[in-house]
């Protein structure tokens, strides 16, 4: 249907009227997406409206309403117009007397009554001062939304003129429907597509653009359809673009994992099918960054795609969905081997990278659930035994396998970093304090290969000194008993063999946990350590802060006890006859 103007002449003026009818219709799409399928296509909702003149840019109105919100134009209006268009009454003269039927005044009337005493508005250079004085407060935030927009308004246009030969995809030449994206922000944007090729690859579309829809359009060609409120203007051209690609997969291998997890969430919500299988084929065989691996994994479980490929996706970081598995017991099996694998390592360089690793990896989840006591205990006790076996074995004179005595060593040292994490290495002092057989075979081993033994007892008393491990005070007392005669021994060799040995932790440890045995018990260790350092205290740990400590609880704050004097208590005669 032709949109018609009628020319009207009037006797006084010369001046043409032009009146524009509806040329065409357009179709608003509200674009709030819900995330789950099933409720996408209810959530978006049309709005028809037709434009009266496009050319001054007048109010959009629903069709079915006149201007004033009636069927009809008022009474008083209609005989106005018929009085002009019979030349009965210059133009420009007011309207006639309203019909008294009617209770409500019209524009006219509002118009005429206006009262002379409304404040006039400023003149002109009023409103460039206030411009000016608005740009230099919001100046700069001003500029750069500006800014912002005009280079999305760039963007956007680029993509939509990077269009393959052949490819009808924002052809206006043969597309029927004006498809207008705005975003919230006010960028717009429009495109020229097909209504049967949204219609056939989109449920969405296929459900409003449907035969009825074009019926109430008429024979205005091309329909113009707008999606208002888009999140992102690139992601929704993007998933348009693929309707129109014969190779869905090979198109998306230009894309980040960011812009395909947008892709998908578009085709989703507008019900684009192959998009969404394409979006998912791509996200199984494509690598992932560690940041984009959650996102991948939660957008999946919020769109609820299982049924439609997603749990293939999910399979790459979810074990449950692999193999049906409980994650903790499968996650305490996979760390056991690891455990296992580190231990009995042949080669001393990858052995120490891959202990710094799982380490790592263990203190990033100290939860019990993913290994539990009794499995690390389990390889505490392997290698205590290798290590007792091979240490006797070299006390007799065979050195055959003596290298195993500072490789065991070594392991037990990395157990104890992880129980001491754990808060699980009370057991292990224990066990370690009892082993009074090594202790005894201790001299006869030669130091070089024993030093790594002593390295146990060392990380034992920085633990007990910095209240990493609290054990009785039996176990204390037998830890001391047992190994501190051979720790003494190796401590010069720790020194001097031990890459990175902090000794100031060490010396440190050791005098704090001398400090917690009983006051006797300190006399006799400190008085005997104070007799080895004279003797040779390059080869002795320097504790001497630790003697002081004890020599004063000991005498001097003893002494001012003895000194201070006594109180007296008197009694009043007074109150006892009372």
């Amino acid at each position: 249907m032709a949109g018609t103007s009628t020319h009207l002449n009037s006797h006084s003026h010369s001046q043409i009227v032009k009146i524009k009818r509806r040329r065409c219709r357009e179709t608003t799409i509200t674009s709030t997406i819900d995330p789950t399928p099933s409720a996408a296509a209810n959530h978006l909702q049309f709005d028809p409206h037709i434009a009266i003149s496009p050319d001054t840019n007048p109010p959009q109105i629903h069709p079915a309403m006149g201007p004033y919100g009636g069927d009809t134009f008022p009474s008083s209006l209609s005989k106005f117009n018929s009085a002009l268009t019979a030349g009965l009454l210059n133009p420009m003269s007011p309207p006639p007397p309203p019909d008294k039927t009617r209770s409500s005044p019209t524009l006219f009337e509002m118009m005429a009554n206006e009262p002379d005493s409304l404040p006039r508005p400023p003149p002109p250079a009023a409103f460039e001062n206030g411009s000016a004085a608005l740009k230099n407060q919001q100046g700069p935030r001003l500029a750069a939304n500006v800014d912002k927009q005009a280079l999305m308004q760039q963007r956007l246009l680029d993509l939509l003129a990077s269009r393959s030969p052949g490819n009808q995809f924002n052809d206006a030449a043969s597309s029927d429907v004006v498809l207008t994206l705005s975003s919230k922000d006010g960028v717009s944007v429009s495109i020229r597509v097909h209504r049967q090729i949204l219609v056939v690859h989109s449920r969405f579309f296929a459900l409003k653009l449907n035969e009825s829809w074009v019926k109430q359009q008429g024979s205005w060609v091309p329909y113009n359809v707008e999606i208002a409120d888009c999140d992102d203007i690139e992601v929704y051209i993007e998933t348009l673009r693929l309707m129109y690609s014969k190779d869905l997969r090979r198109k998306l291998m230009k894309e980040d994992v960011q812009r395909v997890l947008g892709i998908l969430r578009v085709s989703v919500a507008i019900g684009f099918d192959a998009g969404v299988l394409s979006c998912l084929e791509y996200l199984e065989a494509a690598p992932w960054a560690e940041d984009e691996e959650e996102k991948v994994a939660s957008l999946l479980s919020e769109l609820q795609l299982e049924g439609v490929g997603a749990g293939e996706v999910l399979k790459r970081v979810s074990l449950d969905a692999a193999t049906g598995l409980d994650d903790g017991k499968n996650s305490e099996e996979v760390l056991l081997k690891l455990l296992q694998v580190v231990l009995e390592g042949k080669d001393e360089k990858a052995r120490r990278e891959m202990k710094d690793l799982v380490t790592k990896l263990l203190r990033e989840n100290s939860s019990q659930k993913d290994l539990r006591k009794e499995s690390v205990y389990f390889a505490f006790d392997e290698c205590l035994k290798l290590l007792t076996r091979h240490f006797l074995q070299a006390a007799h004179g065979d050195m055959q396998d003596i290298g195993q005595i500072a490789r065991q060593a070594d392991n037990l040292h990395w157990l104890l970093d992880i129980m001491i994490d754990r808060q699980i290495a009370e057991n292990f002092l224990m066990t370690w304090a009892s082993q009074s057989e090594l202790s005894e075979a201790h001299p006869k081993v030669p130091p070089i290969h024993r030093y790594e033994v002593s390295r146990v007892t060392a990380r034992l008393f920085v633990g007990i000194g910095k209240r990493e491990l609290l054990a009785s005070k039996e176990a204390r007392c037998m830890l001391l008993k047992t190994w501190l005669v051979p720790f003494y021994e190796d401590f010069r060799w720790m020194g001097r063999a031990s890459r990175g040995l902090d000794r100031h932790s060490i010396e440190d440890g050791l005098s704090n946990t001398i400090s917690t045995l009983p006051m006797a018990l300190q006399q006799e260790i400190f008085v005997s350590w104070f007799n080895r350092f004279l003797n040779g205290a390059d080869d002795c740990p320097n504790i001497q802060r630790g003697f002081e400590v004890w020599w004063r609880r000991a005498f001097v704050r003893r002494r001012g006890e003895d000194e201070r004097p006594h109180q007296m208590r008197i009694i009043s005669d007074t109150m006892e006859n009372s």
